[in-house]
């Protein structure tokens, strides 16, 4: 006679599976859950067979909570999870938890260190005999060298909370973004030698996300390396990846690094990343990466005011043991709004005309070294700009175009102008859907990936978008 489905251990483990099937990576249920075989029912504890101790512990690790819950939906609240570990085949089992005594939950198993074979540092020459991590970090990126404004306080504010206490804060992960050149490499790095500086028994480690799929390639390519790569980023205390988006479209990669993610934070180790976008602008990074991307803080670094810029020039100057009259370091911080880098790059390339021709340095040397550097016009395209060019091509006027009309052309102009300000413009995907139309940023993202496709597939769109683009810089 057969049990009801409530009471049929098979049953409700089919139940459950159907729900986890969804929520978890297709690999993880395979290697996981497809192997669980459901023993018994019985005075509500639900048993389950592993084929291993080692399996026991990962699921207790990283799939307990996601189980309770479908068994409790499945079982009521009551309900207890018990596993049966296979030691041999034919033999008895070993049950866990053991009976008679309270459940723990089990910590990530240390990798020991005594080993004979000592675990390779992608960093070093292999064959070395001790694993000693150099953290990559440059002493001139330091706190002290890094000038405060509004452009950066909110992350300036958030890297000294973490320096005080890493991986202890609700700053985890700590996700830097910005534009090129705008301190994000400084900051993150400043916040490594902070930490450093108060705890010289912490792993600190800078490392460039190129940097990193290289190694991981040059571990997928040797029999048994990738486990020592992965064993080698989880002793890591602080780990400070940049240029986070340079993992788009890396299937593998992202794959090892979100192990290796998951493995830091639950064990309470800081995580710091820095990209060229947030995270809900990056695009060919898996959805389970981006979403730990957002468990922290998204920190975003602006350019800087006027007076920042100052700041920054005269903070390079004293280090340097130099003196400049305060009005060529006023033209210099009005004349370069570009970036950081752009403006400390004038400031060098001004000392190296003034040295190398034994001029003096005045406003006039000055203006005629940025000159050079700097285009004539320093207005940038913005969203405005391109909306009266895009209704001016299509003959539209800009109530027309930002109605709620759905007309084909109408919709494609708005189209084009979110993807030409999407290319053209530093503002976010928010800000340029509420500018145009009240959109949210899903909308423009949808937009911009549709006129990309168009232009791949119908050469007079093409057209259209090239001779508006081309007029925004001739005109703006």
């Amino acid at each position: 006679m057969n049990m009801p489905p409530t009471e049929n251990p098979q049953q409700v483990w089919n139940n459950c599976l159907a729900v986890i099937r969804d929520i978890i990576p297709q690999s993880s249920f395979k290697t996981w859950f497809e192997p669980i075989v459901p023993l018994k029912l019985k005075d509500n504890v639900f048993t389950i067979e592993v084929s291993s101790s080692f399996v026991y512990e990962y699921i207790e690790e990283h799939f307990i909570d996601l189980i309770s819950k479908t068994l409790r939906k499945e079982l009521g609240p009551n309900v207890q999870l018990e596993y049966s570990v296979q030691v041999v085949a034919n033999e008895d089992s070993v049950i866990y938890p053991p009976q008679g005594h309270a459940r723990l939950k089990n910590k990530p198993i240390p990798y020991p260190t005594n080993t004979e074979k000592p675990i390779p540092n992608p960093f070093i020459i292999p064959g070395l005999k001790q694993l000693q991590i150099d953290p990559q970090l440059n002493p001139e990126y330091s706190f002290s060298n890094f000038i405060e404004g509004e452009c950066n306080r909110l992350a300036r504010s958030a890297g000294v909370t973490i320096a005080e206490k890493p991986g202890g804060t609700a700053f985890n992960p700590l996700f830097i973004y910005g534009g090129s050149g705008l301190g994000k490499t400084h900051l993150a790095q400043a916040i490594g030698i902070a930490v450093k500086e108060r705890f010289p028994e912490k792993i600190v480690l800078y490392v460039s996300a190129n940097r990193f799929q290289t190694q991981y390639v040059d571990a997928v390519t040797v029999k048994n390396k990738l486990n020592d790569f992965l064993h080698f980023y989880q002793m890591i205390d602080v780990l400070i990846l940049d240029d986070v988006q340079e993992f788009a479209g890396k299937e593998g990669t992202q794959n090892a690094f979100f192990h290796i993610f998951n493995h830091l934070h639950q064990s309470g180790k800081q995580l710091i990343l820095t990209s060229d976008k947030p995270p809900v602008e990056l695009q060919g990074l898996e959805q389970r990466l981006l979403s730990r991307f957002k468990w922290g803080l998204s920190a975003e670094l602006q350019m800087p005011d006027v007076e920042t810029r100052i700041a920054i020039l005269q903070n390079k100057i004293y280090h340097n043991g130099m003196q400049l009259d305060d009005k060529v370091v006023y033209y210099i911080a009005e004349k370069i709004t570009t970036n950081i880098r752009e403006l400390e790059g004038a400031l060098i390339s001004l000392l190296a005309q003034a040295t190398l021709n034994k001029k003096a340095i005045t406003p006039e040397l000055a203006e005629e070294t940025t000159e050079k550097l700097v285009s004539s016009s320093q207005r940038e395209i913005s969203i405005g700009d391109i909306q009266k060019t895009v209704c001016g091509y299509f003959n539209l006027t800009p109530e027309g175009m930002l109605s709620k009309s759905q007309k084909r052309e109408i919709v494609q102009a708005r189209q084009i102008a979110m993807y030409l300000s999407r290319n053209l413009t530093k503002d976010s995907l928010a800000s340029i859907g509420a500018q145009i139309g009240g959109k949210d940023h899903a909308t423009v993202l949808h937009a911009f990936k549709t006129v990309r496709d168009l232009m791949d597939t119908d050469k007079h769109f093409k057209q259209y978008v090239v001779e508006i683009e081309k007029q925004l810089k001739e005109t703006w």
